[in-house]
């Protein structure tokens, strides 16, 4: 099977051997298998899982199996928690919608930050079939028929040529341990049930079914060559970017042919629907201001252009940080990490600065957005206070209280970021290491 993969990443043309490789690795079976034939192949690469927090303990277990798995392959390890039920709630979106944009932006900010490539996902032949079932029940256009292509900007799917026996024969082979996701066979959700019930179905109609499909697939993927072509010029027409903001001429628009279909295929990385589409275009002949969500992007409608910005999703991830961390930065926030003897530490009182009892501590800490029932116990204080009732105090403007970050330990508020820490985690006469913390 290494033979193979070389093979299918060699012609796919997927990487060249020298790039750095982000692996997205749940723990299941096929990224298992795909971590393993990039180690056997002595490819550049690193791990990331996403805990979803979706099955309690199992989650957590899944990200210490990834984890171990990382350090046996002696390669970088990145992990994140996300609030996904919360997200989903607030988009009116499905879970499994959800997790999927909340990863993949994640995704992009580990590529973008660390040097990465590309991103590899351990996506299998079984799989295409599934996704072109699923888009079809649920509707889709010309890409959703092709089901998912080998290579796609950043992202690569080098496990493409194998299909699930393969993949089970081969942790046979090799004795590889993974980790049983319980969900996957429930079929409540949806590409579960085609996977378990729709598929066994069609196939007593054609039991040839991934075959016939593959060679759909291949016409389907030329007659969307000739489009992509079109709509690349299209873009470039109608489409500025000014940093990540983005501009839809759609008065150019309204002169083309079939323009609502142009206009979803521009929306389409925007995550818009095409029945939101059609609103948009309904509105082009209202007054501006008229406002769109989808579930990463807003889109306001102004006297000429389509006006796009992205959200910003970050008080729905929750990032680890290690007790060997240095320092951590993303677009919002700088943090320095410092430890030091206590005998030789002097506070001095600075809301920018967190002095820590080393020893009071669990790794890995969390760092993340605050939200509603937060609570801690406010330094000088042995009583807990919600953290809303404690912005309030503090004065913090409304339109403020949103970016505010919180630090925690094994789930207690240890640090509301610039402004106080918890009264558990303070320095006593008893620390013997200080952990100082400093935004920058």
């Amino acid at each position: 099977m290494l033979e193979k993969f070389l093979g299918y990443t060699s012609e796919k043309e997927l990487f060249q051997p020298s790039d750095h490789i982000l692996l997205a690795v749940s723990g299941g079976i096929d990224s298992v298998v795909m971590s393993h034939l990039f180690y056997k192949a002595k490819l550049n690469f690193a791990i990331a899982h996403c805990n979803f927090g979706l099955r309690g303990a199992e989650s957590d277990e899944d990200e210490l199996f990834v984890k171990k798995l990382a350090k046996k392959y002696k390669v970088p390890f990145y992990s994140d928690t996300f609030e996904t039920e919360a997200f989903a709630q607030q988009e009116k979106i499905s879970i499994q919608m959800a997790a999927r944009t909340l990863r993949y932006r994640w995704f992009e900010q580990l590529l973008n930050n660390h040097g990465f490539q590309y991103l590899a996902t351990a996506h299998h032949l079984n799989d295409i079939l599934e996704t072109v079932l699923f888009n079809l029940t649920k509707g889709t256009g010309i890409s959703g028929l092709h089901g998912i292509q080998p290579k796609l900007n950043r992202i690569i799917r080098p496990l493409l040529f194998a299909d699930k026996e393969q993949i089970y024969a081969y942790v046979v082979e090799h004795q590889l341990a993974w980790r049983e996701d319980s969900s996957n066979q429930s079929s409540k959700y949806q590409r579960n049930l085609i996977r378990n019930e729709v598929i066994p179905l069609l196939k007593t109609i054609n039991p040839n079914l991934e075959e016939t499909i593959q060679h759909t697939i291949e016409k389907v993927v030329s007659v969307e060559r000739i489009f992509e072509e079109d709509m690349h010029q299209l873009k470039s027409r109608l489409v500025q970017q000014k940093t990540d903001i983005m501009y839809i001429d759609f008065i150019a628009l309204q002169q083309e042919f079939e323009p609502v279909i142009k206009l979803s295929y521009l929306l389409k990385e925007y995550q818009f629907s095409f029945t939101q589409t059609k609103d948009i275009w309904q509105s082009l002949g209202a007054e501006s201001g008229r406002r769109f969500e989808s579930p990463t992007h807003t889109l306001v409608k102004d006297r000429t252009s389509l006006i796009i910005t992205p959200k910003a999703l970050n008080e729905f991830i929750s990032t680890s940080i290690e007790k060997e961390q240095l320092s951590f930065q993303n677009e919002f926030i700088h943090l320095h990490f410092e430890t030091m003897d206590a005998k030789d530490f002097t506070i001095t009182p600075n809301s920018q600065v967190a002095c820590l009892d080393l020893a009071t501590l669990q790794f890995p800490l969390k760092l993340r957005r605050w939200k509603e029932g937060d609570w801690f116990c406010p330094l000088g204080m042995n009583k807990k206070k919600k953290i809303s009732d404690f912005l309030i105090d503090t004065k913090v403007p409304v339109n403020l209280k949103s970016r505010i970050w919180v630090l925690t330990s094994n789930g207690s508020i240890v640090w509301i970021v610039g402004h106080r820490i918890d009264n558990r985690f303070k320095i006593t006469d008893k620390t013997e290491q200080v952990l100082q913390i400093s935004l920058a």
